[in-house]
């Protein structure tokens, strides 16, 4: 799959934390920031290692996941174009307690530690994105626990496609969605055939339209609200 023609500089200016700043503090973050490419299936983080960095997601598509003490795979989220991720390691200062996987070919936007941890000091618009973003994050992650636990495989599979329309973490998504059903079924916990039926029901339903290369949300409030 190719990726986007999108430059790094075009990406940093179109995030949401990038609005705030002063030209002199966008000015050292386009000058600090640089790019990294990760093949389907390379790791764009490993479990253990010393965070240096801020991640975003240029293009592409990667899953945060760990491993049981029985070698089962965890996938917590899937992050999107346009997402910046690990923040919340960076103010802890430990080393990564998660493995950052693509799913497709990736392109990755890299903060350095130091300019990181220089907005914070300098730029009160910064620290403000930061206090919405771990206040959406530990919503989400609230969420996904519900869902894991209490909910349905159809009903999953719809809050998964729906929550990568979250405005705050997931900016950068438009109606369709290009993403296949073995990538759903990683982030929602099930087979692919049992992600394929999933998207039939809720296409029956006329909450999205599958087409080829993705899938079209034609009703993301009641994608959102949908219960099997």
């Amino acid at each position: 799959m190719q990726t986007s023609a999108i430059s790094l500089i075009e990406h940093l200016r179109a995030t949401i934390w990038s609005r705030g700043l002063t030209p002199a503090e966008m000015a050292r973050v386009e000058a600090d920031c640089f790019e990294q490419f990760v093949p389907r299936g390379g790791y764009v983080c490993r479990k253990g290692e010393a965070i240096e960095s801020w991640v975003g997601i240029v293009d592409g598509l990667v899953k945060i996941n760990n491993f049981s003490a029985t070698g089962k795979s965890v996938t917590f989220t899937g992050v999107t174009p346009g997402s910046w991720f690990g923040e919340g390691s960076l103010l802890k200062d430990e080393t990564r307690r998660y493995d950052v996987m693509a799913l497709r070919d990736t392109r990755v936007a890299r903060m350095p530690r130091a300019t990181f941890e220089w907005l914070l000091e300098t730029s009160l618009p910064f620290n403000r994105f930061l206090l919405m973003q771990l206040n959406e994050r530990l919503g989400q992650f609230i969420a996904q626990v519900e869902s894991d636990r209490t909910l349905d495989v159809d009903t999953r599979v719809a809050r998964c496609l729906a929550a990568m329309f979250h405005p705050h973490l997931y900016p950068g998504l438009e109606a369709m969605v290009h993403i296949s059903q073995e990538e759903i079924g990683y982030l929602s916990g099930a087979s692919r055939q049992r992600v394929n039926q999933a998207l039939q029901l809720l296409e029956k339903e006329g909450l999205l339209r599958l087409d080829y290369g993705g899938i079209r949300i034609l009703d993301l409030d009641r994608l959102r609200q949908f219960q099997a």
